[in-house]
């Protein structure tokens, strides 16, 4: 099967009203962002877009993204392979009254002033929201495990005396 690159701008209303499918891939190597936030990224990112209008009439654009990232562990330090898969559904709004008339199903997303929307990087975007936010192996596939933890001791708080304590040998003194 070919690999058809998909389009970095797009008008979701044409093709809303085309009822266009993309089924394609997005190049890793024009997105930054994700390939600064992961030590690699496959070359390849698959995506499916689908544009619709539902049922009230609004245009909707939902797909499915997939693709492999090497992480590192934050307990060990070592790299491993995490696979992910994003699915997303928005919807074309321009200005913010136009937000508040969305159904919460729907994800607003904004149009340039041509009416389309940059989908590379409203993909990349959702890439990176993807990611783990502490990237760690499983327990069992992590080279350190419990025992190999060592955690600092916490020494108990030396008491203070209390600074309200002079209010109440005041009140004492009164009655």
């Amino acid at each position: 099967m070919q690999k058809v690159k998909l389009p970095h701008q797009v008008d979701p209303v044409k093709s809303a009203v085309k009822r266009s499918d993309y089924q394609g891939v997005i190049a890793s190597g024009d997105m930054e962002r994700l390939l600064g936030a992961v030590v690699n990224c496959d070359e390849w990112v698959d995506a499916e877009v689908q544009f619709k209008k539902d049922a009230q009439g609004l245009t909707v654009f939902h797909g499915h993204l997939s693709t492999q990232v090497t992480l590192i562990c934050q307990r060990c330090n070592g790299e491993f392979n995490q696979p992910l898969n994003v699915d997303f559904c928005y919807s074309p709004v321009q200005g913010a009254n136009e937000i508040d008339m969305l159904p919460e199903a729907y994800d607003p997303v904004e149009v340039d002033d041509h009416g389309n929307v940059d989908l590379l990087q409203l993909l990349e975007d959702e890439l990176i929201i993807g990611l783990p936010i502490v990237p760690l192996h499983a327990e069992e596939a992590c080279p350190i495990g419990e025992k190999d933890m060592t955690f600092g001791k916490i020494e108990p708080e030396q008491e203070r005396p209390n600074p309200f304590a002079v209010l109440k040998e005041l009140k004492r003194d009164q009655e």
